[in-house]
């Protein structure tokens, strides 16, 4: 990775997409486009005299789509890679094809209206190429993945207090046996759900998560992930019970909290403002966890760009549940779980091929 500018280059069968792209990265300091190709061919012959530190590939061009190449660069030199593609149902599948192959996040763009989106979302793809240079590339297209966080919006920071207030609803209750696991990421935390929750038994306990992740996606890694996993996994409805052997994704652009209702556990999904710049939040979910289940609760922060999460994995850890962070080489991107060590949050730090272990052995405890 380069040292001075992060070098970028654009790939897209779209004229307009090269150039509002281009300008917009252009604009920022520490970042240079280098080149832009009109398809994957064009590319790898830009790309043998100069090597981009960040890709900003579509996926539907011609001569190569653009999941064939993504496949070509991480088998000769990983990059990171940032998907710029429409998520229209026609599409998502490919695109989530992609996102399995490697790339970092994802840029989603409309079939209509297309200049004024992507001006709009300047900050979103800036913001995107950034976190994107700093992915841990040794990490990349290691394990499948079937998708991947947005990008982060640089609209204005809300905390969770717009969604649920501090300190409000029911103090949380002294530690039983009806026990949570709560788990927060975003920035190839894709990757790191799936070796995770692939090597839990069907017994685990109730399991409530929020991934950063575009809403046309949530049921389709849901799905995926119930087809490899022992337990369920699916995407959250409101007024779902958080059960043994059950786990709950947070949907795309809906926060999920948890709540008690009566001697049970259930999650409400509920429209609100974007908080730390998502939603999902973790922030959201963590706090909810941290006053409906307090010590009944084990909480894990995995890679991540950011710091959404880190307040909310304090006040778990102020609750008296039991907390674990990510550790730096294992993470795609070490934000959420630096920002959360950083407050004292963790009472563990880990890599991430010893959470199953660390998961299994709080489920043991409760038994």
């Amino acid at each position: 990775m380069s040292t001075d500018k992060i070098k970028v280059m654009i790939v897209d069968d779209s004229a307009l997409v090269r150039q509002v792209v281009s300008q917009a990265l252009a604009s920022e300091p520490g970042i240079e486009v280098i080149a832009t190709a009109s398809d994957p061919v064009f590319a790898m012959e830009k790309m043998k005299t100069q090597w981009p530190d960040v890709l900003v590939l579509d996926i539907e061009m011609p001569r190569m789509d653009g999941i064939s190449f993504l496949k070509k660069v991480m088998a000769e030199r990983p990059t990171p890679v940032v998907i710029c593609s429409s998520l229209a149902e026609s599409g998502a599948q490919a695109t989530f094809d992609a996102l399995a192959a490697g790339a970092v996040s994802i840029i989603t763009k409309p079939k209509a209206g297309l200049k004024t989106f992507l001006e709009d979302s300047a900050n979103d793809i800036v913001t995107a190429v950034r976190a994107a240079s700093r992915a841990n590339v040794r990490l990349l297209g290691r394990t499948p993945s079937p998708a991947a966080p947005p990008a982060m919006s640089l609209r204005p920071k809300n905390t969770a207090d717009v969604i649920l207030a501090a300190g409000s609803g029911p103090s949380a209750m002294a530690r039983t046996t009806d026990q949570v696991i709560a788990i927060g990421t975003s920035t190839g935390g894709t990757q790191a759900l799936e070796a995770i929750l692939t090597r839990l038994p069907a017994t685990c306990l109730g399991i409530v998560i929020v991934q950063h992740m575009p809403e046309k996606f949530t049921a389709m890694f849901a799905e995926r992930l119930n087809g490899l996993c022992a337990i369920e996994v699916r995407e959250a409805k409101n007024g779902d019970r958080v059960i043994p052997g059950r786990a709950l994704i947070a949907p795309g652009g809906k926060h999920m909290m948890l709540k008690r209702s009566g001697a049970q556990y259930v999650v409400d999904v509920v429209d609100g403002p974007l908080v730390n710049r998502h939603k999902p939040s973790v922030d959201v979910l963590f706090r909810s966890v941290a006053r409906f289940a307090g010590a009944n609760a084990l909480g894990i922060i995995m890679t991540g760009m950011g710091d959404d999460g880190a307040r909310g994995l304090k006040e778990m850890h102020d609750a008296k549940a039991h907390t674990i962070a990510q550790d730096e080489a294992s993470c795609i991107v070490f934000g959420m779980p630096k920002e959360a060590i950083k407050l004292g949050a963790a009472d563990q730090i880990i890599a991430l091929d010893r959470i199953p272990e660390a998961i299994n052995s709080f489920c043991r405890t409760s038994v």
